[in-house]
């Protein structure tokens, strides 16, 4: 089920940008663009982040800027790429500072990219012999489930066929 579309504001959401673009060059081609529909407070984008590449939002003073640049600029050819607009799902914060009505969102905590590995003791030598490193039973977590796996250590050797 596709979600209703974001209700008339200040603030539109393009994407479909050219991802080649460096972050001034994009705001002030936008800029130039979208000057002629009215008075633009500010141009947010990220070219340098993967996940907002091609991607912008313009915030206009008025809602009826932010209207006639949608209708006039939908599709428009921009570095030949047709602009996708519409309206961003929420005010901007920098409008809602102003309107007296911004909530500050709780921090996303960063995903860690690399897993930490805690460090295994190395097994030892003992009169040539390879034994395994002794285990300490703190090390082991308690909330874990039960393995399917069992290891077997310290076998004798006329046991192995």
């Amino acid at each position: 089920m596709e979600a209703p579309p974001p209700l008339p504001n200040n603030t539109l959401y393009l994407n479909n940008l050219s991802d080649k673009l460096k972050r001034k060059r994009l705001q002030d081609s936008l800029r130039a663009v979208f000057k002629q529909f009215g008075d633009i407070i500010d141009i947010l984008c990220w070219p340098k982040s993967l996940s907002r590449k091609g991607q912008a939002w313009v915030i206009f003073r008025e809602t009826s800027s932010a209207i006639k640049a949608l209708t006039s600029m939908q599709g428009f050819p921009f570095y030949d790429k047709p602009m996708r607009i519409q309206f961003a799902r929420a005010d901007s914060d920098l409008l809602a500072k102003q309107k007296g009505t911004f909530v500050p969102r709780p921090k996303k905590k960063p995903l860690d990219k690399v897993k930490k590995v805690k460090p295994v003791a190395a097994p030892i030598i003992v009169g040539g012999e390879l034994r395994p490193a002794p285990i300490n039973p703190e090390s082991i977590p308690d909330n874990q489930p039960p393995h399917n796996i069992l290891f077997v250590t310290n076998l004798p050797q006329e046991g192995i066929i």
